[in-house]
């Protein structure tokens, strides 16, 4: 296996109001959007790019950078203990295809499910949700219940 390299690229795909997330294949479960490490991609762009193909089968047109931020988190890799994430909003072509290996099922998910994601990832974290539950019917990876409020905070901040 390899060890973390503690680079990590999102990237989120719009369809109108509602953001692609896959159900997680592999651990950390729960629903996140693509994502993966940078490896031996380059840069974090050509990772976004090589995880969009790999995870959903999209083709990536144009990546805008949205946010940056270290952060402690655990990957299932040897030494992952922090990333340095980078997020991006993909414009896409082509039909979600997933990867068996990647993803259990794609998700279009409205502000509303977002919503919904983010508190069942909460009564996890609080363990009001066991395992079993979780791994049956989860919600947002934790990561991705921070990364989305840094998002909202972002983009409201950056209306006023």
């Amino acid at each position: 296996m390899k060890l973390c390299d503690h680079t990590s690229v999102g990237i989120l795909v719009r369809k109108g109001s509602s953001i692609l997330l896959i159900e997680r294949a592999q651990p950390p479960f729960g629903f996140a959007p693509p994502a993966g490490h940078v490896d031996d991609h380059g840069s974090y762009e050509q990772a976004a790019i090589a995880e969009l193909a790999e995870e959903v089968g999209l083709t990536a047109l144009h990546l805008s950078f949205l946010h940056e931020e270290r952060l402690h988190n655990r990957c299932r890799r040897p030494n992952g203990t922090w990333h340095l994430w980078k997020i991006y909003e993909a414009i896409v072509e082509g039909e979600v295809r997933l990867s068996r290996r990647e993803a259990r099922r794609a998700l279009w998910a409205s502000p509303v499910q977002l919503r919904e994601l983010a508190a069942r990832s909460e009564r996890y974290q609080r363990g009001l949700i066991g395992e079993r539950e979780w791994n049956a019917k989860p919600g947002l990876e934790p990561i991705w219940v921070y990364l989305f409020g840094q998002l909202e905070r972002q983009q409201s901040n950056d209306r006023r």
